[in-house]
């Protein structure tokens, strides 16, 4: 999912990009990056880990100039490995260009082949280079006619922050699949995936960029181009369900507020008789809180999460995960013992996260264990950005409802209809893309799925 962040005007623009990072850093915990430019030098700093484990004050320090640009990464294509971090930067007739770039192309490999028949060479596995290259091939001088050269060229998802030349440039996809917002701080410009990373440096929320937008931002101010044909837009609703943090408004909505609409909903769609409401933390509290008051049952926080331990879900490995479930989630025995608990869950991907934890809660003397999930069953892959690629992973598009509930060890289970999930969204049904739960999707597929792919999958 990755965030991305970017900042022009500010004498502080890599200290601003650092803590937007560290406001953005549940999109992605495997690496963190910052590139710096003062008109005169380019600086770089990147490294695997959180953004505090990358960077400190002497870091920082060194990364000069008033324009920046910074990236957090969960990988979805290309291995976990440092040449991979973002943001990508080249030196190209002595101007730099950085990309730092959140979603996934579906057209890589076609491209890719081709750029490498024409004698490019690619220096890491990311998808993201591929717009480089492009950039590079571009025998337009206007920078704007060869950012739309290059762009045009791409198909799948993309939220962009470009450094090139002097110029900041953000840029979504026509469907505008991943979140991309505009701020300004002090006469600052600044990008970023979430509204979040601009309330803790204290900018304004000016508006999102749009789908298919394209904004310049240099010392002559902003422009706008909308290059591209108009299509339907296919707003991720995984943003809203699991990603974005409930405090951001995405998409020009609030987070917080539609979580707990699910929740609601869902109570209304499977109510149950209960001793308590409880959350799996974090992604899950604020669709619980919506579900216990419409349901009228206590809401307890039955298991305490320890802070210190990183989302498990964006982990790149599945031994990585199963540790972390261990670690990062205690019950409150004295809560739970003899109770019949209903747990609240965001989603359910492969299933055995939610195993782990049932087998905690009975084990701390729940009687009874139900959960209801504020989405629809996932049954099918995602190729915009999102880490179930293949179809073997997700637990639902190999067993009925019934076998994942003995799978998992529940007494019931029961999913959000998606009608239910769809009225629940602060915007139209037709918005959004549903993909991984109905199998329609909005932008081709591709043909083929890359060998790096197939390995981050499994």
């Amino acid at each position: 999912m990755c965030g991305i962040f970017g900042v022009i005007g500010h004498k502080d623009a890599a200290r601003l990009t650092y803590l937007g990072l560290y406001a953005l850093q549940h999109r992605g915990e495997e690496s963190a990056g910052i590139v710096a430019y003062d008109k005169k030098r380019i600086y770089s700093h990147k490294g695997m880990g959180l953004v505090s484990d990358v960077f400190d004050e002497r870091i920082i320090k060194s990364l000069r100039g008033d324009l920046a640009c910074g990236h957090v990464r969960y990988s979805t294509t290309g291995a976990s490995v440092a040449k991979n971090i973002q943001p990508f930067l080249i030196n190209f007739r002595k101007d730099p260009i950085a990309i730092a770039h959140n979603g996934n192309l579906t057209n890589t490999l076609k491209l890719r082949e081709a750029l490498e028949r024409e004698g490019s060479i690619f220096q890491t596995t990311m998808d993201s280079e591929i717009i480089a290259h492009l950039l590079v091939k571009s025998k337009k001088k206007d920078v704007q006619v060869s950012v739309i050269e290059a762009l045009s060229q791409l198909a799948g998802t993309y939220s962009l922050v470009l450094i090139l030349n002097d110029l900041l440039i953000g840029a979504r996809d026509p469907y505008g699949f991943r979140p991309l917002c505009l701020g300004k701080l002090d006469g600052a410009y600044i990008l970023a995936s979430e509204t979040c990373a601009l309330d803790l440096i204290g900018a304004k929320y000016i508006r999102d960029i749009e789908a298919g937008e394209i904004v310049f931002i240099g010392s002559k101010g902003l422009k706008s181009i909308k290059p591209f044909p108009k299509t339907r837009h296919a707003l991720c609703i995984f943003e809203y369900i699991y990603f974005a943090r409930p405090d951001s408004n995405i998409f020009g909505k609030n987070v917080y507020l539609t979580r707990k609409r699910l929740g609601s909903r869902l109570a209304r769609e499977y109510p149950i008789d209960g001793d308590l409401v409880m959350p799996i933390p974090d992604s899950g509290n604020y669709a619980a809180v919506g579900f216990a008051q419409s349901s009228k049952i206590p809401y307890e926080v039955g298991m305490i999460r320890n802070h210190y331990v990183g989302r498990t879900f964006i982990q790149p490995f599945q031994f990585i995960r199963d540790f972390r479930v261990k670690v990062k989630l205690n019950p409150v025995k004295d809560i739970l013992k003899d109770k019949r608990i209903v747990i609240v869950e965001d989603s359910i991907v492969r299933g055995a996260t939610s195993r782990i934890r049932v087998k905690t809660l009975r084990k701390a003397g729940a009687k009874e264990v139900h959960m209801r999930v504020s989405c629809p069953p996932l049954r099918f892959p995602c190729y915009y950005g999102i880490d179930f690629p293949t179809k073997r992973e997700l637990i639902a598009s190999k067993r009925t409802v019934k076998e994942i509930k003995d799978f998992i060890g529940l007494d019931s289970l029961e999913y959000l209809s998606l009608d239910g999930m769809l009225k629940s969204m602060p915007l139209p049904r037709k918005e959004f893309c549903t993909a991984c739960f109905n199998g329609v999707y909005p932008a081709k597929p591709p043909k083929r799925i890359s060998k790096n792919i197939l390995e981050k999958g499994s």
